[in-house]
């Protein structure tokens, strides 16, 4: 699977542990159904800890952190409550995670969801992202993430393997791509010969996908009614 390209008129890399990602889930959804199209979903597994240093926290306070710098801290701080903004207006919680999670297992649910039954995609990230979001989700265990997948009314029977294997290799192809090909975070959104890097994007995403009508809109988050 080549990173750049799809079938679909826009491909939109997505990771369950980011909390960017999860504010985008919805309005990306939305322009899906408002367009009559399909995107290509397609996960991005962040590696935090080469480039953000890692942590653990417990009851609110950190227990162990490795590679943070005072201003790493500030960085993290802001993006989690930019985030936290657009979470309450959507009427979702967003509490900061108290360690960092491979949510590999997750992420290859969503190349499953795809495979098995594409148009139960929306019920699975539902399933997924507001939970753990909430602290309520163990995205490392794959029996959870079955559950995930039950709630959404896929099928889950033959998970375990794809996970381990043939998802697995899919997910694991991916990830060695993203730098070189200027894929650095989530949600990115691929359009054409554009790499376009968070849901600020999403008015001219419509622009483009509707025909280029008239002057291209400005970047700027869309802000849904409270």
């Amino acid at each position: 699977m080549n990173v750049l390209q799809s079938d679909s008129p826009l491909i939109v890399y997505v990771d369950v542990k980011s909390p960017y990602a999860f504010v985008a889930i919805r309005p990306t959804l939305a322009l899906e159904v408002e367009l009559g199209m399909k995107f290509d979903w397609r996960p991005l597994t962040l590696d935090i800890p080469s480039y953000l240093g890692s942590a653990e926290k417990k009851e609110g306070k950190v227990v162990a952190s490795s590679g943070r710098s005072p201003k790493v801290w500030n960085a993290i701080r802001y993006s989690y409550g930019d985030a936290r903004r657009y979470a309450k207006r959507q009427g979702l919680i967003l509490k900061g995670t108290e360690k960092i999670w491979d949510s590999s297992i997750a992420n290859i649910g969503i190349l499953w969801v795809v495979e098995q039954d594409r148009d139960k995609l929306g019920g699975y990230f539902d399933a997924v992202f507001p939970p753990f979001w909430r602290r309520e989700l163990d995205i490392e265990d794959v029996d959870v993430v079955k559950s995930c997948l039950a709630a959404a009314g896929v099928d889950a029977d033959g998970f375990d393997d794809f996970q381990s294997g043939e998802g697995r290799a899919l997910h694991d192809d991916l990830q060695p791509q993203f730098h070189p090909h200027g894929i650095y975070g989530v949600p990115t959104y691929v359009i054409g010969d554009e790499v376009l890097f968070g849901r600020e994007h999403i008015p001219y995403l419509r622009w483009h996908l509707s025909g280029q009508k008239g002057p291209a809109p400005d970047i700027a988050y869309e802000i849904e009614p409270c």
